[in-house]
C-alpha cells in the first residue's frame, strides 16, 4: 500500500515502517496481526515532539516554581527554585544528564519540586493551568507556539497507523496529566490513551474533587515502561518508538512480539532546521539499537520536514 508518509526521505526508516504495516495488516501473509493487536506506543519528548532546550514540562515548571518563590522568598536558596529565579539553568540539565547516566542524586530532588507545583490542585485546575500554558507559551528557542514543535514526520507515521486500524499510545517519562490536554490536538490521541509519569491523587469527598498529593506515584521510564504498558493497556505491542536510554526496555518490551518494529529518532541533524543535534542520554540506546535491531531514525537523512509548515533547508 502507499502511505502518506510526504514527510520521510526514502530510505531504510520508511521502507522499514511501510514494510512492516504491510506484513501485519496483509491477511493473507504470515505476519497478519488482528485489529486488537495493533498496538502502538510513543515516547514524548524528543520522539513525538522536541525536548530541547529543555523538556516542555520543564518550561512549565520554571514558571510555577519562580511563582512559588516570589510567594516564599526562602524558597529561593534551595534548588530548583534557585535555577528557575535566577535564570541559571545547568543544575536541571546536569540532573537530567546524569539521571541518563543512572545516577538519581539529584532527581529526588526535582521530583519533590515537580510534585509540590500541583499539590493541593484538582485534577480539573491542572487541566486549565496546563491548557493556558499552551494557549500562551511559546518554545524558547524557535520562538512558535509548542502547536509547532511535534515532529511533522512521527504525526504522519501516527495518522499511518491509524488508517490501518492501529490504536496508539504515548507512553513517557513525562507526567501524564500534563500530555493529556494537548494529545488530541497535537496528535489525535485521545487522553485515555496517554501513559506517563503520575503524581498521587486523593479524593476529597467533601468537595466532591480529586486533587494531587505532593508525592510521586510512579516514574515512568526504563523498566518501568513495559510494566506500565502491561497495566494499562494490558497487550504487547508491536510496534514501539522512543529517542533514549530509558526508550530501551519498552522497544525490547516490543521485540517480543511475533513480529515487531523498535524505532528509535536519532538527533543528529545539524542542517539547521531546529532540531538541535545530541546524542547525550540516548547513548545506551544507540548501542542497543545495533545489538537489538532497533531501526535507527536520522532526524538529519530521513526527515525531509522537521516541524509542521517548515519546508527542508
Amino acid at each position: 500500500m502507499s502511505a502518506p508518509l510526504n514527510s520521510w526521505r526514502d530510505g531504510a526508516a520508511r521502507s522499514a515502517i511501510l514494510a512492516f504495516v504491510d506484513a501485519v495488516t496483509d491477511q493473507d501473509g504470515p505476519d497478519f496481526v488482528p485489529v486488537e493487536g495493533r498496538v502502538a506506543v510513543f515516547d514524548n519528548d524528543g520522539t513525538l515532539w522536541t525536548e530541547k532546550p529543555m523538556p516542555t514540562q520543564l518550561h512549565y515548571l520554571l514558571e510555577q516554581w519562580k511563582r512559588a518563590a516570589q510567594a516564599d522568598p526562602a524558597l529561593a536558596d534551595t534548588q530548583p527554585y534557585r535555577a528557575a529565579v535566577s535564570g541559571d539553568l545547568g543544575w536541571l540539565g546536569a540532573a537530567i544528564d546524569k539521571h541518563y547516566a543512572g545516577d538519581d542524586g539529584d532527581l529526588g530532588v526535582l521530583i519533590a519540586a515537580v510534585a509540590a507545583a500541583s499539590a493541593g490542585a484538582s485534577v480539573e485546575e491542572y487541566e486549565a493551568s496546563v491548557a493556558a500554558f499552551f494557549r500562551d507559551a511559546r518554545h524558547l528557542t524557535l520562538k512558535s507556539s509548542y502547536a509547532l514543535t511535534v515532529f511533522q514526520p512521527m504525526v504522519e507515521l501516527i495518522r499511518l497507523l491509524d488508517a490501518n486500524e492501529f490504536r496508539s499510545y504515548i507512553v513517557s517519562g513525562g507526567e501524564r496529566d500534563f500530555m493529556r490536554p494537548v494529545a488530541q490536538d497535537y496528535y489525535g490521541i485521545p487522553p485515555q490513551r496517554v501513559v506517563g509519569t503520575a503524581m498521587d491523587l486523593e479524593y476529597d469527598a467533601e468537595a466532591n474533587l480529586v486533587r494531587y498529593a505532593p508525592k510521586l506515584s510512579f516514574f515512568d521510564d526504563g523498566p518501568q515502561k513495559p510494566i506500565r504498558i502491561w497495566s494499562r493497556i494490558g497487550r504487547r505491542p508491536i510496534l514501539a518508538a522512543g529517542n533514549s536510554n530509558g526508550d530501551v526496555d519498552m522497544l525490547r518490551f516490543a521485540q517480543g512480539s511475533r513480529r515487531s518494529l523498535a524505532l528509535l529518532v536519532r538527533h543528529d541533524d545539524d542542517t539547521g532546521r531546529g532540531d538541535q543535534p545530541y546524542d547525550a542520554g540516548a547513548e545506551e540506546a544507540l548501542s542497543a539499537a545495533t545489538a537489538h535491531g532497533f531501526t535507527v531514525v536520522s532526524v538529519r537523512d530521513d526527515w525531509e520536514t522537521v516541524f509542521p509548515g517548515v519546508p527542508a533547508s
